[in-house]
């Protein structure tokens, strides 16, 4: 019992070896056990002479993201449809990962597997990397002897979230990127170029046009200020950002804000009702109760006013009320939703209503990016030509004051 015990405290560690086998050829290969001395005692049973042995390094590489996450989902859930089992699955995508973070991770998750522990509770130990959500859809596949069936499901929530993500962040940054590209382009002009203006104007002898005069006084204001102008706007948005993340309140004002914003504002709520609908629809499918689906739910959608009216929804429904009636009561969700929903709760296929209504959102959110991304072009090139052009303007007319005199 003891000399078991040690054993299976031994921890594994990866090593990569070198060696020769009978025939003299080379032989290069990884292996997981104890120490160097174990590798080279199971290598030399199977008729290979090892020349070099080291640890695996694991250290550095870069952080985990959700990405990196759903590759894993996906190949485990290929892997074990081709029947591959658990334990194999794990290292075969341990070693194929290129980030060495998510290849330790990987690794103790598959140890704790091996010595008894279920894969959903060795992923509830990482709750940084695998959300409730994650782990109930696990747990569900385990005990209906369907894990493989729903890691796919849970591939394919994973990807069609992502892509939401992906477009909603592409055409919240391109608007952003260009507009600090141009405040950066207007400080340089502000500061380098418009006190060589001012120099060439001094010595006009005549009375400058308001506009020029206004444009040289900003100069000066930024040539004196331009630490405090810098300073002031990076600080605000570091803090802004922050508190956006940190402070429950600050979280459901701007939420709230956001649906509130033309144009922006409807692509928002497109989003957050396809995560939403996308999130119940994969839960219930997985043949989680309504009640406990309903608590990754919110989370999922990405707005507050959608974690509210779900938290809402879920009391309602642990009383007895009809999810239908219940959607409809906060008024946050579109009518095609609540009338996919009464359809599928009438006909007992409410998980593929609610897959129906996750796709149909995400077509629309693909559309108004695209949408989005046509209106903004013109919109932002107003802006800057009117900018830029009102500066060269201002600084052009007391030249052609000055021809007049002439």
């Amino acid at each position: 019992m003891a000399t078991a015990a040690a054993v299976k405290s031994i921890k594994e560690i990866v090593f990569e070896y070198e060696g020769k086998d009978k025939n003299g050829k080379v032989v290069r290969g990884e292996m997981r056990a104890g120490g160097e001395a174990m590798v080279s005692a199971s290598l030399r049973r199977q008729g290979i002479l090892t020349t070099k042995v080291k640890k695996r390094r694991m250290s550095g590489g870069k952080s985990i993201k959700q990405k990196d996450i759903a590759i894993f989902t996906r190949q485990l859930s290929t892997m074990m449809r081709a029947g591959v089992p658990l334990i194999q699955s794990f290292d075969i995508v341990a070693r194929g990962s290129p980030n060495p973070k998510l290849t330790r991770l990987l690794t103790e998750i598959r140890s704790d597997v091996e010595t008894g522990t279920s894969l959903s509770s060795a992923f509830r130990k990482h709750p940084l990397y695998f959300d409730a959500l994650y782990c109930n859809l696990v747990e569900a596949g385990e005990a209906g002897g369907i894990l493989e069936t729903l890691l796919d499901r849970l591939a394919v929530y994973q990807e069609k979230t992502m892509a939401i993500k992906n477009k909603i962040r592409s055409a919240m940054i391109y608007p952003v990127a260009v507009m600090v590209v141009a405040f950066v382009v207007l400080a340089i002009i502000m500061i380098f170029v418009i006190p060589s203006f001012k120099d060439v104007f001094s010595s006009f002898g005549a009375d400058l046009p308001a506009p020029t005069l206004m444009v040289i006084a900003m100069s000066e204001f930024f040539v004196k200020y331009w630490y405090l102008i810098f300073g002031i706007l990076g600080g605000g948005a570091y803090f802004f950002f922050e508190s956006w993340k940190r402070s429950e309140k600050m979280q459901h004002a701007m939420d709230r804000l956001l649906l509130r914003v033309p144009v922006f504002g409807d692509l928002v709520r497109k989003s957050a009702v396809a995560r939403w609908t996308r999130t119940l629809s994969t839960m219930f499918a997985a043949g989680v109760p309504l009640v406990e689906a309903l608590d990754s739910v919110g989370g999922a959608s990405g707005n507050a006013v959608y974690a509210d009216a779900t938290a809402q929804i879920q009391k309602d429904v642990s009383t007895g009320a009809a999810l239908t009636t219940s959607m409809q009561t906060t008024g946050v969700f579109p009518n095609m939703v609540l009338q996919m929903c009464a359809i599928g709760e009438e006909s007992g296929s409410l998980d593929a209503m609610l897959g129906k209504a996750a796709e149909f959102y995400e077509d629309e959110v693909d559309e108004a990016v695209k949408g989005l991304s046509t209106l903004m072009e013109p919109f932002i090139i107003v802006i800057l030509g009117t900018l830029i052009g009102g500066i060269v303007v201002s600084m052009y007319l007391p030249i052609f004051k000055l021809g007049q005199v002439v």
